[in-house]
């Protein structure tokens, strides 16, 4: 009879990273809303037009972009279950290595996203085209690093026979 495993494997934390999805997404959020939106020379509602657009088609991105309720709504909707899977992918895959490798990592999956969301997807919604460039690519990036971050500070280790 061979002798038991005694190897133990680190178990993902669920409830820290539906935070870090959380807390990433306001970052992101509020990064895109001002720093983009002053960057770019647009209004913050041209974002949250083009957010709520993955929901509601482009129709939602007619001028003039001003405040709509219903983009609002549909564009946190999006917004946040989009962040919190993401960082449960993040979590899931970098649960392992700690905080440098959670930040490094993290921004490197942030870097794959922009390039998925703006090279892959604007075949289906090819309105997103328009919206390539540094600014964005920065704040997935930023995304992708606090989402592994604040996953690895907040974290509770656990371990469970392998």
């Amino acid at each position: 009879m061979a002798a038991p495993s005694h190897r133990m494997r680190q178990l993902m934390d669920w409830r820290a990273a539906l935070w870090a999805g959380v807390i990433a997404g306001v970052i992101f959020l509020l990064l895109n809303l001002f720093l983009v939106s002053g960057l770019v020379g647009s209004s913050p509602w041209v974002l949250i037009r083009l957010m709520a657009s993955a929901l509601l088609g482009p129709g939602i991105q007619a001028p003039p972009a001003t405040f709509d309720l219903g983009a609002l709504v549909a564009a946190l909707v999006t917004h946040f279950v989009l962040s919190i899977g993401f960082a449960l992918l993040v979590a899931f895959a970098l649960h392992r290595w700690g905080l440098v490798v959670g930040i490094l990592g993290g921004a490197l999956f942030g870097l794959a996203l922009y390039f998925f969301n703006f090279y892959t997807l604007t075949y289906f919604l090819p309105w997103f085209f328009t919206f390539r460039g540094w600014p964005l690519l920065l704040t997935h990036v930023v995304f992708g690093a606090t989402a592994g971050g604040v996953y690895e500070l907040l974290e509770v280790e656990e371990w469970t026979p392998a």
